[in-house]
């Protein structure tokens, strides 16, 4: 494997003859965000220039019909361009990020097992993508959330296993793909076995080569295998493969495992380089450098990129061409891949027809006796239920959501921010409801009085939910705890685990709770 992060170069600097060209090539390699509903004019530009595409984010989305305009405006500043997005279909989720999730998610999906179902899901997401214009899906996360305790994966998983996460993601994978639209596995190779997050800190992931490849490289091994097209990096430091430098930025780990030991021959996406893991020490143009010098394809590059940012990004990657720190072959080989892939999807979408019972207007309606035959009961939350149906003061614990989750309504807490006549919402107005944050004064809870059902996403990982709760079952004498994260193994906060907090689940969890939900 090659060891440096920086590929060696033999190139001569670049004379003014192949400034036009490297420039196409490079703008070809970037995938920026921006801000507002409507396409800018500066990026139409860059589009028209031979931008490589956009990302596109929840505070991109304001209707369907809107995000297919913008879809439209793209394509006709640039027929070929990659419009990406992270619909994940659960927790993670932009084109209902202003409602919530309607589809169960990755660790609900592990937890029913039933493989046709997840394809059936998978093809589901494609389906919407393809009605929306989006046509590069940064979905499925095929990390094994190995550590109960990871502030980042959770319940974006399939699984803690690696049998279940690589069946899963492969049948995910066959089902989005069948749609036109490309999957982008992610993230390699493997960030469920971290305690930090990447969007804040670099998390470090200590194992052999040996340990990597019989457990975190088996979900990438087979979505490969499924035909995935694209595969994003992560922001994290292996030291026993690469003491130096984060996945994103190490040529042994993308070139050594990725390209020559798993055979990936698609496009290589970095995870967006304005997180800390890749840019926090040497700024967003330095890390674009780097993580192509390794092997990245396509950069992902932020969520609210400007013009100038990408100029800056643009002038230092021609810099290190023309200072030989940067081969200008590597930018010709990733730009090539990016093209070859956009082609790929332009001719797809006029081969592949949308079925007539697609439709824009009808969100999918998923089975909720499905997401419910995925939950974690106890017996004590069964014999709660069967003696309160509803009937008890309500605490919601606000902990904040990782970064990629962002501000998405959660749970069925969802239901009642979409829809004052829901179920959800009719049983919270009638019951009292406390919603507890940290930095709030622990008294507060106590205005719960019994029976008093608990509702919160990892509650084992918060110290302020993990005292509430203790506090609730010393002081009141009919507790119920749910928790709509990946709970702890014990079990200690999670009398029911729902194991996600889509719309879907929320509106699940309550039909379980009171008989009630559609």
């Amino acid at each position: 494997m090659n060891g440096s992060s920086v590929a060696e170069s033999t190139s001569t600097p670049v004379s003014p003859e192949r400034t036009d060209r490297l420039r196409r090539q490079v703008a070809a390699t970037l995938l920026p965000g921006f801000v507002g509903t409507t396409l800018p004019e500066w990026l139409a530009d860059r589009l028209r220039g031979g931008l490589a595409g956009v990302c596109i984010f929840g505070q991109n989305i304001a209707s369907r019909a809107q995000l297919r305009t913008l879809a439209d405006a793209i394509y006709e500043a640039n027929p070929n361009a990659i419009i990406a997005i992270d619909e994940e279909g659960g927790d993670v989720t932009r084109l209902y990020y202003s409602s919530g999730s309607p589809y169960p998610g990755n660790a609900v999906l592990g937890r029913l097992d039933d493989l046709s179902y997840t394809e059936f899901v998978g093809r589901l997401v494609g389906w919407e993508l393809r009605l929306a214009g989006c046509n590069l899906n940064f979905a499925p996360d095929v990390d094994i959330n190995s550590n109960a305790d990871n502030p980042v994966i959770g319940v974006r998983s399939f699984g803690s296993t690696p049998e279940v996460v690589a069946e899963h993601g492969a049948a995910w994978t066959r089902g989005l793909q069948s749609t036109g639209v490309a999957v982008c596995a992610k993230h390699f190779p493997g960030h469920g076995d971290t305690a930090q997050d990447s969007h804040l800190a670099m998390p470090v992931v200590d194992l052999t080569l040996d340990e990597l490849r019989q457990r975190e490289l088996k979900p990438f091994e087979a979505v490969i295998a499924a035909g995935a097209r694209a595969i994003m990096t992560s922001h994290i430091l292996l030291p026993q493969i690469d003491p130096e430098s984060p996945a994103t930025m190490s040529a042994r780990v993308l070139q050594g495992l990725l390209r020559e030991e798993l055979g990936f021959e698609g496009v290589i996406v970095s995870d967006a380089l304005d997180m800390k893991g890749a840019s926090g020490e040497v700024g967003i143009p330095e890390a674009a450098v780097l993580a192509l010098a390794a092997g990245c394809d396509l950069l992902c590059i932020g969520t609210e990129n400007t013009d100038a940012q990408l100029a800056d990004i643009e002038a230092r990657i021609l810099d290190a061409i023309g200072s030989q720190r940067l081969d200008a072959a590597r930018v010709t080989q990733a730009s090539g891949r990016v093209l070859g892939l956009a082609a790929q999807l332009a001719a797809e979408r006029a081969e592949i027809a949308i079925p007539d019972y697609v439709t824009a207007e009808d969100e999918p309606r998923l089975e909720l006796a499905r997401a419910i035959a995925a939950f974690d009961v106890s017996d004590t939350a069964k014999k709660w239920v069967r003696t309160n149906s509803g009937r008890c003061s309500v605490v919601r614990i606000d902990t904040e959501a990782n970064i990629a989750i962002g501000v998405a309504p959660w749970g069925p807490f969802a239901e009642v921010d979409t829809d004052l006549e829901s179920p959800a919402a009719v049983m919270f107005a009638a019951n009292p409801l406390v919603v507890f944050t940290e930095g709030d004064d622990p008294e507060l809870v106590l205005a719960a009085q019994s029976p008093v059902l608990v509702i919160g996403r990892d509650n084992h990982r918060h110290a302020f939910a993990r005292e509430a709760i203790d506090r609730l079952r010393a002081e009141r004498d009919s507790v119920l705890v749910v928790d709509m994260g990946w709970p702890s193994d014990d079990r200690r906060y999670a009398d029911i685990a729902t194991f996600g907090a889509s719309r879907l689940i929320g509106r699940a969890l309550l039909r379980y709770l009171t008989g009630s939900g559609s």
